[in-house]
């Protein structure tokens, strides 16, 4: 039987059943900006530190599912134009989990370096294009008005992830490494 490690074991099984039931949860945690239906959101912190942490396929689910679920729940209905780019920017984070060192203990300043650039980049990707692309395709919105979100929520996206995110990863981080090197002595 070959005993190489699964990448979708039940460790990446919990942390996306944790993690979707959290982004849900902290749906209702916004911080107004003054744009309409635009704010400042701790869930997506949480998104890009399981990404980070679990990789690409969680960091899909938990977009994903976590996005379309807190709509439903919250708002009666899913916006789907914003649930993808959710998608994406955990997928983009989640592509590096490996490169951010995070379960090893060695989660520096390197790396936070490396996981602001990607989160930066992937929101911008998912905020500033595909986002107000798909409002305009599948919800005939108004250009000037999904863009101004879009460039509102990328903005918001990355403070929240840049603090939150990057503080919970090298706390994470630090405990992982601790983790680990007593795992070595046993």
């Amino acid at each position: 039987m070959d005993k190489k490690k699964s990448k979708f074991g039940i460790r990446e099984v919990v942390a996306t059943g944790i993690g979707t039931a959290l982004f849900v949860v902290l749906t209702e945690v916004q911080i107004p900006i003054g744009i309409p239906n635009t704010a400042l959101q701790p869930r997506m912190a949480v998104l890009a530190f399981l990404s980070a942490v679990f990789g690409p396929l969680v960091g899909a689910i938990i977009g994903l599912l976590g996005h379309a679920l807190g709509d439903a729940l919250f708002y009666g209905s899913v916006w789907w134009s914003w649930v993808f780019p959710e998608a994406i920017v955990g997928i983009a984070i989640g592509a590096c989990a490996k490169k951010l060192k995070v379960r090893a203990g060695g989660f520096g300043r390197k790396e936070a370096v490396l996981f602001n650039v990607v989160q930066i980049v992937s929101n911008a990707v998912a905020w500033i294009l595909v986002a107000p692309v798909l409002d305009i395709l599948v919800y005939a919105e108004p250009a000037n008005k999904v863009f101004l979100q879009g460039v509102f929520a990328w903005l918001g996206n990355i403070l929240i992830i840049a603090i939150l995110g990057t503080l919970l990863l090298l706390a994470y981080s630090k405990i992982a490494g601790k983790s680990s090197s007593l795992e070595m002595e046993d």
